[in-house]
């Protein structure tokens, strides 16, 4: 996937990556809601090695190249129902600029305009920066799982359970629906 906004360019990893993954994924407080904890610098350099053969992980660089987060959009099954999942990380230092908004924003309206008829994507209910963001760009939170996830132990070797949002958004919802014929 090759995207651009006015001020961001969405596409795929370098093997170089690594560096600046680590500067977003090595921190606890940035990967809190994800189902890892903070990688290493070699996690991350193996990670970004790992997402330029991976065309469900889409780079968003800042124009000029700077790497300020990334994006996730899978196909849900069965694929005959046109159903993406998508997800986001972006480094807090460059947050509160709506680069995230901007990317998420450019990114359903491609997965629309290659055949998505609906969009969806799930968040833990106490984070607030990701559902605010997922209403800014259209989505409706349609469900609240119960104990829906787990991503850590106890102390004595039980999940951990937490809550998470659903969002959607159906094709012919996206702002400019009616302009584009979708």
């Amino acid at each position: 996937m090759q995207l651009t906004t006015p001020r961001l360019e969405l596409g795929p990893f370098s093997p170089d990556d690594g560096a600046a993954l680590h500067g977003y994924l090595g921190r606890s407080d940035v990967v809190r809601f994800e189902p890892y904890g903070p990688l290493s610098r070699a996690e991350c350099d193996a990670e970004a090695l790992r997402r330029v053969t991976d065309p469900r992980f889409v780079a968003v660089r800042l124009t000029g190249g700077t790497l300020v987060g990334h994006l996730y959009a899978a196909r849900v099954e069965p694929q005959a129902w046109r159903t993406w999942t998508v997800g986001y990380v972006f480094a807090p230092g460059h947050g509160g600029r709506g680069y995230a908004t901007e990317a998420v924003d450019a990114l359903l309206d491609a997965l629309v305009h290659d055949g998505a008829r609906r969009l969806t994507a799930r968040c833990d209910p106490r984070n607030d920066r990701s559902w605010r963001l997922l209403e800014r760009v259209g989505m409706r939170r349609e469900g609240h799982e119960r104990e829906a996830a787990s991503f850590a132990d106890d102390e004595h070797g039980d999940p951990v359970w937490h809550d998470a949002y659903l969002y959607a958004q159906l094709a012919h919802e996206r702002p400019d629906a009616a302009r584009t014929g979708r």
